[in-house]
């Protein structure tokens, strides 16, 4: 399925940025690829013809993103401050140019302005982190076998960027009631294999469930089975299951 492509120049990141969108209506879901991914790795492995039903009935429009990550959290040549700075200029990006992008290019309905995100592996890191940080723009946020911890990346630096760039911290010590109420009226989806290379990204599932539920935040979180890797034939499997679920189509149209 063919999507338009759109490029601009970067006020944040100083460099061009590409993105894809599928459909003309219905519900704007930003896309994240997995690690160091690129705008069109959706497509190219079969998560936008999955949607496509969806998308040409209108439910759904699919902003797929470039990532970041080479810059920012993988970039080893940089020390954990600057790879901070460098993700939280993507962080601006995505909020102060893609966002506004996706609204003028979409058709909003007034009962449900906000968006959906997601994201894929590292991609479910982002898709969490901006649903978190800013629910005033989302109320819909699904993690495919999400890597939710930079420690992998970072180590054990902390700083103020970092911090509030981590939910598994800023989560925690979270008590202000308009956000957490932001987060109830949302659906939050955490779906994980059992299979190879899934381990760590079950127990972020775990953890981040447990920490929302002592806020009274519910999640749908979903376990698949022990033949389901960290890959993409299983993540067009799940990415059509919750479609499914979340904007079924009466008699396939």
């Amino acid at each position: 399925m063919d999507g338009k492509e759109f490029q601009w120049q970067s006020q944040f990141l100083n460099q061009e940025m590409k993105l894809r969108v599928y459909g003309d209506a219905g519900k704007p879901i930003l896309a994240f690829p997995t690690e160091c991914g690129r705008y069109y790795d959706l497509e190219n492995f079969g998560m936008v013809d999955v949607a496509k039903a969806y998308i040409e009935s209108g439910k759904i429009q699919i902003y797929t993103l470039d990532s970041y990550d080479r810059q920012s959290w993988l970039n080893d040549t940089l020390e954990p401050a600057k790879r901070a700075v460098a993700y939280d200029k993507y962080v601006r990006y995505v909020m102060r140019e893609v966002v506004p992008f996706v609204r003028e290019h979409s058709t909003l309905p007034e009962e449900d302005h906000k968006l959906g995100i997601m994201g894929i592996s590292l991609g479910g890191y982002h898709a969490s982190n901006l649903f978190f940080r800013f629910p005033e723009y989302f109320n819909l946020m699904m993690s495919f076998s999400g890597k939710l911890h930079l420690e992998q990346y970072i180590g054990s630096y902390m700083d103020d960027t970092v911090y509030f760039n981590s939910p598994m911290h800023y989560l925690k010590n979270l008590t202000d009631e308009w956000y957490l109420q932001q987060y109830r009226d949302s659906q939050i989806i955490i779906c994980v294999g059992h299979g190879q290379w899934e381990e760590e990204m079950i127990e972020d599932a775990m953890e981040l469930q447990m920490l929302l539920r002592k806020k009274k935040v519910r999640t749908w979180l979903d376990f698949w089975g022990y033949d389901v890797d960290h890959d993409w034939a299983w993540w067009r499997r799940e990415w059509e299951y919750f479609l499914d679920q979340l904007f079924h189509l009466e008699h396939g149209g």
